[in-house]
């Protein structure tokens, strides 16, 4: 199996929050004094952090789960829950996160240290000391902790190099990057030998930059042919291309033809990718059968590899000036206040909205007490007024955060 992995799919959690405490001081005689029940922790966060320790997505491959701690529960004498400790979740330089199923984009981490919340964990639960007024001088009832945000993200690898070696199966590529660099990818000679990219950092005079050894591509690769998109996708962040064409290839195609069909892939997948700094070089003038009036190397001989570096270096140099780093990119987007209602059938609504839904999912629905702090809660939104615009009438049933109730028409 490969151990390099740039697409994997991940479920995250953040921790469930610490339920409050129900409790009362006692004081002397007095079995109930006032309440001193202590709130929950808050659940532990998800982070998804870029680090330049991680080579590729292989950690998740076969253990997609990551979860955060949970928070701890609150208890007597005013004492609160500890916070649920955060997970940071480590992945290579150039993850692009999204959603699993829309495919909507979360963050683009591109830099070491790029971070990105991919699961809030749950909010602690209220003691019932917080509910004391003048009115409730002795609640019986606490807040139980939130459940943690939970999602699947789908996440890609988007190799960052300042060069990539672009052209057909078999041309060299990986040849080349083991001579310019202690890079050592497996070399053999018959296509498709490189599956997956090879990183190599090139060093000339005072320049150092890095060169990515992309697998070859065919014609067709622009529509996913050969694992085209796959192969592609690692040229979207590079500088500058190199473009090398074969001068002694064995299927009859030459190098202008080569180089025409390499042109127009990057075209096709990224019209942009044509506006990239680039050399063309032809390989192999070792054994070249075709004749070529460009740049010329041989990663056997050495001839003309030393200046190609060189070139590279200064193509990069002046890249590097126009096109400063990228900037990670990271949505946020806040979460809808107040509450909408959805109609599911002639007599059956659900009420949506982050605070109806923590206030019913927070509180312990079993004590009439409580049901009363929910009802008092839920008339401060107006829920009453959306449920009778949308039509509810006595008797229908109201689902709010995986509880139901009945509805009643105020008098």
């Amino acid at each position: 199996m490969s151990g390099f992995v740039d697409e994997a799919q991940l479920n995250v959690r953040g921790g469930d929050g610490g339920a409050g405490c129900v409790s009362f001081r006692r004081e002397g005689p007095v079995a109930f004094g006032g309440p001193n029940g202590g709130d929950g922790g808050k659940g532990g966060d998800v982070w998804m952090v870029a680090s330049r320790n991680v080579a590729s997505l292989l950690a998740f491959r076969d253990h997609p789960h990551r979860r955060a701690h949970d928070g701890v529960h609150g208890s007597g004498k005013d004492q609160h829950g500890k916070r649920g400790a955060d997970l940071e979740v480590f992945v290579p330089e150039g993850t692009v996160i999204s959603d699993m199923y829309s495919g909507e984009l979360y963050a683009d981490l591109a830099h070491h240290g790029d971070r990105w919340l991919a699961a809030p964990g749950g909010r602690g639960g209220r003691g019932n000391a917080k509910f004391a007024s003048n009115r409730r001088r002795a609640p019986t009832f606490a807040e139980q902790g939130e459940h943690g945000t939970e999602q699947w993200l789908k996440l890609e690898l988007k190799l960052m190099a300042d060069v990539a070696l672009v052209g057909f199966p078999n041309v060299g590529k990986s040849t080349l990057i083991s001579v310019i660099s202690a890079a050592k990818p497996r070399i053999a000679d018959y296509p498709f030998t490189t599956l997956e990219p090879n990183l190599g950092v090139v060093r000339y005079a005072d320049t150092e930059y890095v060169v990515a050894d992309i697998p070859g591509l065919i014609e067709g690769a622009s529509e996913g042919k050969g694992l085209g998109h796959q192969f592609l996708r690692h040229i979207e962040r590079a500088r500058a291309l190199l473009i090398m064409v074969d001068l002694a290839a064995i299927d009859g195609v030459d190098p202008h033809e080569q180089q025409r069909v390499l042109l127009h892939e990057l075209g096709e997948y990224r019209p942009e990718l044509l506006e990239r700094p680039r050399l063309v070089v032809g390989t192999k003038s070792d054994s070249a059968v075709y004749d070529w009036d460009g740049e010329q190397i041989s990663s056997i001989t050495n001839q003309g590899v030393r200046e190609l570096v060189g070139r590279l270096a200064s193509l990069v140099t002046e890249a590097r000036a126009e096109q400063p780093d990228t900037e990670g990119i990271v949505i946020i987007r806040p979460q809808p206040e107040g509450a909408r209602v959805e109609r599911l059938g002639d007599h059956e609504f659900r009420l949506v909205g982050r605070q109806v839904e923590r206030i019913v999912a927070l509180n312990d629905v079993s004590t009439p007490e409580a049901l009363n702090y929910i009802d008092h809660q839920l008339k401060r939104l107006s829920v009453p007024k959306l449920l009778t615009r949308a039509g509810a009438s006595d008797g229908d049933i109201i689902w709010i955060a995986g509880f139901s109730f009945e509805y009643h028409e105020e008098v």
